[in-house]
């Protein structure tokens, strides 16, 4: 007989139990047990509402009966074991894909060899493959990302270098003939230098950089530790906290404040001899400065450029392809360009003699690459007509083979600035000229070279023991002139006839045309 129950709660109850007993099932309520009954559920008070949902659950739970119709569904018996394979599979799939996207990304399994170093077999070579072991030792960068171009350039852009020295120095002002005023800072040596010569580092740094940079201090600093008193440019407008003195700033390859510093240079220490530096932007200055006139050479031991683009028509036009990403980074040196030339508004457009209008200015606004830039306002600075003649007249590239002097140039193959066919040029430089040596690594990325073991990079680079190291065996090769000048007059006859050359071409530098009278002394030390 069934029981009775108040409106509104059995009614939900049983409604609901009926429906969880299959049919054809002989069990009703009266056989349940009576703590599961629903004259239970019936007598509770109304106040007690979600009672009846508690034994609903319950009894759903405990019910042998249901739980046996649920593992005999025909329908859940054959696609229930599917789903943990089938999840089990596309957690395998996504960590498959996570750990392939984190190898290329990173390059992991790139290997480590020494650099790919390009010359010719000349006396000066062979001694300074036997004085720098790191143009014939591998360079190894971090493990976990010290392989990826990217993370290589990123980290020097964000922080240069790390645990960073600081640098005592003195900051020197030159005023120019157009009413600029070049600035650049004097480090002197922390010692003597290991052939107890006075030799000066003269360093030009990349673009928009100044002696500020932590990448700069860290190689200034341990240049001073190798007995080199450094002497970096400022470029002009770089400096934060110094306003323009004329509607001019730096440029791609203007050498005017650069020449003026050497000259500063050769003036207050005549018995210095110099060791020329560039980085990026600044080696197109420096091998610019050495070409366009013989007398800038004079004094100069060697020339030493990092990371370089050589061409600057053929840098930018590769800055507007996305391969490596190089459209994003012309994106940010573009937004950080703008910054700075908007920073010093007020000279370029109130200062007298300035070719830059608001007209420039609204373009310059709107510039999304540093192509856009250099046409409305930088090749303004120096009455180009067009941006091709500035990129030509700017370029290193018209005026590199005019230098005499050893030339020591420096690139990373992973570079994601400087694109792989922009190589060549410094290639074959070294497969024509004698006194050009061109070293390429398979890592660095741009102006990185960090080394460490599996994940913190070391406060000193690779970069920077190798340029220390280059130029010390120049300094001691420079030593031993004197003997070679003691020599007969005929030894550098023979190497010049030798070498293809005449006594008439004057250009041949003196540690060139001495080279093979110096060997035998130098090769056997």
């Amino acid at each position: 007989m069934r029981p009775e129950f108040p409106a509104g709660q059995s009614h939900f109850c049983c409604k609901q139990t009926v429906s969880s007993t299959p049919v054809g099932s002989d069990q009703n309520l009266d056989e349940l047990p009576p703590k599961q009954r629903c004259t239970e559920g019936a007598s509770t008070e109304n106040k007690e509402g979600p009672r009846p949902l508690r034994f609903l659950q319950s009894h759903t739970r405990s019910s042998p009966v249901s739980t046996m119709t649920l593992l005999e569904d025909p329908d859940m018996g054959s696609f229930g074991p599917e789903l943990p394979a089938m999840f089990d599979g596309v957690k395998l799939a996504a960590v498959a894909t996570v750990l392939y996207v984190i190898v290329r990304c990173l390059n992991l399994n790139s290997t480590t060899a020494p650099p790919e170093v390009g010359h010719q077999d000349t006396p000066l070579s062979r001694y300074l493959f036997k004085s720098c072991p790191l143009l014939t030792k591998e360079y190894i960068p971090p493990l976990l990302w010290g392989k990826s171009g990217h993370l290589q350039t990123a980290l020097y852009g964000k922080m240069g270098r790390v645990n960073t020295p600081t640098l005592y120095g003195f900051r020197k002002f030159l005023p120019m003939p157009d009413g600029a005023t070049a600035t650049f800072d004097l480090f002197e040596a922390r010692g003597d230098h290991s052939t107890g010569d006075d030799v000066t580092m003269v360093i030009c740094p990349g673009i928009g950089n100044h002696s500020e940079k932590n990448y700069i201090r860290t190689f200034v600093d341990h240049s001073q530790r190798q007995g080199y008193r450094c002497a970096v440019l400022n470029h002009l407008g770089a400096l934060p906290d110094m306003e323009l003195t004329s509607p001019r700033m730096f440029t791609y390859g203007c050498t005017w404040e650069y020449a003026a510093m050497v000259g500063y240079i050769k003036r207050a220490f005549p018995e210095t001899l110099l060791v020329v530096v560039g980085f990026s932007l600044g080696g197109n200055i420096v091998c610019k400065f050495l070409g366009e006139s013989p007398s800038n050479q004079d004094r100069v031991l060697c020339c030493v450029t990092v990371c370089q683009g050589y061409s600057a028509l053929r840098v930018q036009e590769t800055f507007l392809q996305w391969d490596q990403c190089r459209r994003l980074y012309n994106f940010m040196l573009a937004d950080r360009m703008k910054t700075l030339i908007l920073s010093h508004r007020s000279s370029l457009l109130g200062l007298n003699g300035s070719n830059i209008g608001d007209v420039d200015l609204n373009r310059l606004y709107a510039a999304t690459s540093l192509m856009q830039i250099d046409d409305s306002i930088m090749r303004k600075f120096h009455g180009y007509s067009s941006l091709n003649e500035y990129y030509e007249k700017e370029s290193c590239l018209n005026y590199i083979h005019k230098v005499t002097v050893p030339l020591f140039l420096l690139n990373s193959l992973d570079d994601p600035l400087i694109h792989p066919s922009l190589l060549e040029i410094p290639r074959a430089l070294a497969e024509k000229m004698p006194n050009v040596m061109f070293a390429l690594t398979q890592h660095g990325g741009h102006l990185g070279f960090f080394e460490g073991a599996m994940l913190f990079p070391q406060p000193l680079t690779w970069m920077d023991k190798v340029i220390v190291e280059y130029a010390d065996a120049l300094c001691h090769w420079e030593k031993n002139r004197p003997a070679c000048q003691r020599s007969s007059h005929q030894d550098m006859n023979s190497y010049l006839k030798r070498t293809g050359l005449t006594s008439s071409e004057t250009r041949v530098h003196p540690l060139l045309a001495f080279g093979s009278c110096c060997s035998l002394s130098l090769e056997s030390r």
